[in-house]
């Protein structure tokens, strides 16, 4: 028992592995996700509606979206944002690895009398019909990514975009790291509950890497019967950092906000937003 504690607990290397797949696709757990998706409450899988309601509109504004544009929103989820970039009269791409949640957002759709065109894959991987006038990536999808991962998403997202075109994203900040300390917690679930059906103990382990500007969240999952473990990996950034990667990948910040929903910026909230082109466009 000793031992294996000491390896759940162990630190791992940052970005040594990649559970992303696995967890937005297990049966039960990608249920739960929909679940929380769905509550107008909830924050844990993406925004209260309110704000979801405040940031589409103020999208739909700030990018003229409408007939003639077209917008990607790359890890689309059930369709909480694209259903209302449709409604604006534009033409609507989502890219979701979840088969749940993309067969929610298919059957909202036709309920809704809606056009939308959704992909099933892995955005990394995925090939939407492009060119786009906007690409999103919200609720901080970016800072998931390893170092490898953040260099084939840019390049793509540049491939992708319509001359003039723009990509919107939001991220973790420094001031967010800052306040993330390390700990360890155990959740027992006698009856189940969001890992699974049946019961579980789950071991929290929250590790802080501050030299490399990152932190992780560990979920070490026990059943009767199986182990298994998540890893959700946060690499945070300040609009200085955030800006040489992009220009690394032939892509320019034009806006520092600080959100989605186009506030100010604030370098001491958790999370800020950039709006970035690509930088051989040309300005007249």
């Amino acid at each position: 028992m000793f031992e294996t504690l000491m390896r759940v607990t162990a630190r791992p290397q940052p970005f040594a592995h990649y559970t992303t797949p696995e967890l937005w696709n297990d049966p039960h757990v990608s249920r739960r996700m929909l679940e929380l998706h769905l509550d107008p409450d909830a924050e844990l899988a993406s925004r209260p509606a309110g704000f979801i309601e405040r940031s589409a509109a103020w999208i739909a504004s700030r990018f003229c979206l409408g007939p003639g544009r077209a917008v990607c929103d790359l890890g689309c989820g059930p369709g909480l944002y694209t259903s209302r970039f449709a409604r604006a009269g534009a033409a609507v791409t989502g890219v979701d690895l979840s088969q749940n949640s993309i067969a929610y957002a298919r059957e909202a759709a036709v309920r809704d009398g809606l056009t939308i065109d959704y992909v099933l894959g892995n955005y990394l991987e995925a090939t939407p019909d492009a060119p786009f006038d906007l690409i999103t990536l919200i609720f901080c999808d970016f800072c998931v990514l390893s170092p490898d991962q953040r260099g084939v998403l840019l390049d793509r997202m540049r491939a992708m975009l319509a001359e003039g075109g723009s990509v919107l994203l939001d991220v973790q900040s420094l001031a967010g790291l800052a306040g993330v300390a390390e700990a360890t917690t155990v959740e027992t679930a006698p009856n189940g509950g969001f890992w699974s059906a049946d019961p579980y103990f789950a071991i929290r382990n929250v590790f802080k890497y501050g030299v490399e500007r990152l932190f992780l969240h560990k979920y070490t999952i026990v059943e009767r019967n199986r182990t298994r473990e998540s890893y959700n990996w946060i690499q945070c950034y300040d609009p200085r950092g955030l800006g040489d990667l992009f220009a690394e990948h032939g892509l320019r910040l034009t806006e520092i906000l600080g959100n989605v929903a186009g506030d100010a910026y604030d370098a001491e909230a958790p999370e800020f937003a950039v709006i970035a082109e690509r930088a051989d466009r040309i300005r007249v």
